[in-house]
C-alpha cells in the first residue's frame, strides 16, 4: 500500500510539473547565461561555441520510475533562433527530486544541426545532487562526460570539452537526488518565426 501511494505522489508530481503553465521571460534566460558565464570553465566555449541552448530551469523526480523536463531557447551568433524542450524518462533505482539549469555548446554547425533536428538518445547515468553543490556523471551513446556545480555564487565547475560536437554543463539550483537508472533523453525544437 505504501509503494502504491508513493508512487501515485510521484506520477501527481511529475504530471503537476509537466502541465503547469510556465511563464519563460527573456530576463531568466539572461540571467541564466549570466550565471554560466561567471564560470571560468565555460568562458571559452562562448567565445567559440557555433551555438547554444539554454534551459534556465530543469525539473526531475523519481521514485524507481523518474522524468525531467525543461524549456530553453537555442542561440546563434548571440540571437534567439527557437525554443527547445528537453523530456527524460528513467528507470532504476532513483529516489528524489532536483533543479538545475542546463547549458548546451554546439562546437560547428554539425552539431547545432545534430541538435535541432532532435536526435534521441538512450542514457545511464549516476548522480547525487544535494541542495547547491552536486556532481553528476554519464556515460551512453553520445559519449561520456562529467560536470560539478559548486553552487549558485560561484558556478565553479570541472573541467569539460567537446563530445560528438557538444560540451554540457549542469548548475544546480536544489533538490536531492539518487540516481543509477537508464533511460532515453528526447530534445525537440521549435524554429523562431
Amino acid at each position: 500500500m505504501k509503494k502504491h501511494y508513493l508512487l501515485v505522489m510521484l506520477v501527481l508530481t511529475i504530471i503537476f510539473v509537466f502541465s503547469a503553465p510556465t511563464l519563460v521571460m527573456a530576463d531568466k534566460f539572461t540571467n541564466t547565461i549570466e550565471v554560466f558565464k561567471k564560470s571560468e570553465a565555460t568562458q571559452p566555449f562562448f567565445k567559440s561555441a557555433y551555438g547554444f541552448a539554454v534551459f534556465p530551469t530543469v525539473g526531475k523526480a523519481g521514485i524507481g520510475i523518474g522524468g525531467a523536463y525543461g524549456k530553453g531557447q537555442v542561440y546563434r551568433e548571440g540571437k534567439v533562433t527557437g525554443e527547445t524542450s528537453l523530456m527524460k524518462a528513467t528507470i532504476g533505482l532513483q529516489l528524489g527530486g532536483q533543479a538545475f539549469s542546463e547549458i548546451i555548446f554546439f562546437e560547428d554547425e554539425r552539431a547545432y544541426t545534430d541538435y535541432t533536428n532532435g536526435n534521441f538518445e538512450f542514457d545511464a547515468s549516476a548522480s547525487a545532487v544535494a541542495i547547491t553543490v552536486g556532481m553528476q556523471a554519464k556515460a551512453g551513446t553520445e559519449g561520456t562526460s562529467a560536470g560539478a556545480s559548486a553552487g549558485p555564487a560561484t558556478g565553479a565547475q570541472a573541467k569539460t570539452s567537446y563530445r560528438k560536437g557538444m560540451a554540457v554543463f549542469i548548475h544546480t539550483k536544489g533538490g536531492l537526488m539518487y540516481e543509477a537508472s537508464i533511460g532515453g533523453q528526447k530534445f525537440s525544437f521549435k524554429a523562431k518565426e
